[in-house]
């Protein structure tokens, strides 16, 4: 998907082109910050709407169902793109370059944590940074 987004030539509007240049400077990460604070700033939405779903059958017999408010991202494989996985986990962690290979390399025996009590809507955009990479990653 990444790739075919890569391919696809946008041809940007001379007025635009200073704000795409430093856009295209910054990491996901970044990017998903940037897009909170301007859905905060103007009042908006960037995902989709959805049409309402009926409700679950729990939820129709007046079970009591909390959601999980907060997610351990688990790295348990890392894949054929070990340095692209390398930098999401860089990214997402804030560590450096030697801590974050070593985290993937041990990724590799076992499972490791790679962001812990990440509230959910963080936890589902490093999941799909990582599995984008080639990551496989579990929530829990």
């Amino acid at each position: 998907m990444a790739e075919e987004m890569q391919k696809e030539i946008v041809e940007v509007p001379e007025k635009f082109k200073k704000l795409v240049e430093s856009i295209e400077t910054l990491s996901v990460l970044d990017l998903a910050e940037l897009v909170k604070v301007l859905e905060k700033k103007f009042g908006v939405s960037a995902a989709p709407q959805m049409m309402a779903a009926a409700p679950a059958v729990g939820a129709a017999a007046g079970a009591d169902v909390e959601e999980k408010s907060s997610f351990n991202v688990m790295l348990t494989a890392v894949g054929d793109k070990k340095i692209e996985v390398i930098k999401v986990v860089r990214d997402a962690t804030g560590k450096g370059l030697k801590e974050a290979k070593d985290l993937v390399d041990a990724a590799a025996a076992s499972a490791q944590m790679v962001k812990e009590n990440a509230k959910k809507e963080e936890a589902e955009t490093l999941k799909k940074l990582l599995e984008t990479a080639g990551a496989k990653v579990e929530l829990k």
